[in-house]
């Protein structure tokens, strides 16, 4: 491989019936199979067991949670073969897994699934988050291309539109929490569906694709004034963030390790952030163990305070959100600071419409530098750093750092510290 660093990449392809997963998972293979990759696709476990005959209006209630423990468990050492092969493998590896292990609770009652959990000595965080790179949610056609839904071409498939918009809601509140979880809905048409669907992978993973899945997807965020009662969001999970600043060998680039849990389970990622590439800036996250995570923390850089954040996930009309709250200890810019952010293709107006109407948004801040994490972390005083980082609009220009002009950055946080 003459010294490159081997990738092995594993990612869930989830959704609500007839949502394109089959379709997707035969494009993304190919896709990156034309890449060089070596792919491998685990089945879903689910269908391998029913196609033997089992019927759950068959089974007792002791039967059904035997039955769905069994199936987590078989699904698990599935996986596992196919993980293991993927460590083994000379080339970048990816490996998709139809269905995942969260896909199992979205058919148990709670109090059920959190016994199966306990009684295998498993936790949400290291089944959730870190057993898998990305989770890939594939909308129900019956959620927003009602047209589109049909039975006919699966023949497991008997559910009627009304049951599979709620088997997709189900599906994608279980993976609610995961560090990267894209949720694809039907706003394009089938096609751009897909593509969507593999720009998402590539872009976690770094790759340039050039303009072969352009679909104008980006981040946006907005300033939000307070955290309202938690009984006005959808279910949701939250999480305890901390970030760090590593030191860099050049200023044109960034890294930051991020620790990131519930409950004192801990997923653990290394992000380096390079400058533009065809107008993008290029992120590549890397996940860790606790071990190398404590090692690079000796690399912190003292011209950043640590980011302390609870990170809350949900998901509010088939769009996927978090919410971050900054806690303290913090700079002073920091505290009372809320931040909404997601990624869309969606034009502004229906971007906006979908927002959520029980957050009190103050504005948008997409791409204003007082609201980017580097910054906020500064030790320094703003008006006193060399190390202020602007990220310029042009789409040949790089992450520019220092040369800070005060005027060029818009203070929105008025109810905290940033009020100009």
């Amino acid at each position: 491989m003459d010294g490159k660093i081997k990738k092995l990449y594993k990612i869930v392809l989830t959704g609500g019936p007839c949502g394109g997963k089959t379709t997707g998972q035969s494009r993304l293979s190919t896709f990156f199979e034309n890449l060089g990759w070596k792919v491998y696709r685990v089945p879903e476990t689910a269908n391998v067991l029913l196609s033997g005959g089992i019927k759950f209006s068959e089974l007792s209630d002791d039967e059904a949670h035997k039955f769905q423990e069994n199936l987590l468990r078989c699904m698990l050492q599935i996986e596992n073969t196919f993980f293991e092969l993927g460590e083994s493998c000379d080339q970048d590896c990816l490996i998709i897994c139809d269905r995942g292990a969260m896909d199992a609770a979205a058919y148990i009652p709670t109090n059920k699934w959190d016994l199966i959990m306990k009684e295998n000595g498993l936790n949400m965080v290291d089944l959730r988050d870190n057993r898998y790179n990305q989770i890939i949610h594939m909308v129900s056609a019956a959620c927003g291309a009602e047209d589109f839904y049909t039975t006919e071409d699966h023949t497991s498939r008997r559910e009627d539109v009304s049951l599979a918009k709620s088997l997709d809601v189900k599906a994608s509140a279980s993976w609610i929490g995961h560090p990267y979880f894209d949720v694809i809905d039907n706003s394009s048409d089938f096609e751009n569906k897909i593509c969507r669907m593999i720009a998402a992978v590539c872009q976690k993973l770094g790759l340039d694709t050039g303009d072969r899945l352009a679909t104008n997807s980006k981040k946006r965020k907005w300033l939000v004034k307070y955290l309202p009662n938690d009984q006005l969001f959808p279910p949701f999970q939250d999480f305890d963030v901390v970030h760090n600043y590593l030191q860099t060998y050049t200023k044109n680039m960034q890294a930051r390790l991020r620790k990131r849990g519930q409950k004192g389970h801990w997923n653990y990622t290394h992000t380096i952030r390079r400058p533009r590439v065809r107008g993008q800036v290029i992120e590549v996250k890397t996940q860790l163990s606790h071990r190398d995570y404590v090692n690079l923390l000796s690399q912190k850089d003292e011209t950043h305070y640590p980011i302390y954040k609870k990170r809350r996930c949900f998901i509010h009309y088939n769009q996927y959100f978090q919410l971050d709250i900054y806690c303290k200890p913090c700079h002073k810019r920091c505290e009372g600071l809320v931040l909404l952010e997601t990624y869309s293709a969606l034009e502004d107006q229906e971007l906006l419409d979908r927002l959520p109407k029980f957050l009190d948004i103050e504005a948008e801040v997409t791409g204003n530098a007082a609201y980017s994490m580097f910054n906020l972390s500064l030790v320094e005083d703003w008006d006193k750093s060399k190390n202020f980082c602007h990220y310029l609009k042009g789409p040949d220009e790089d992450l520019n750092v220092g040369d800070h002009k005060t005027n060029q950055v818009s203070y929105i946080h008025t109810n905290g510290k940033l009020r100009k």
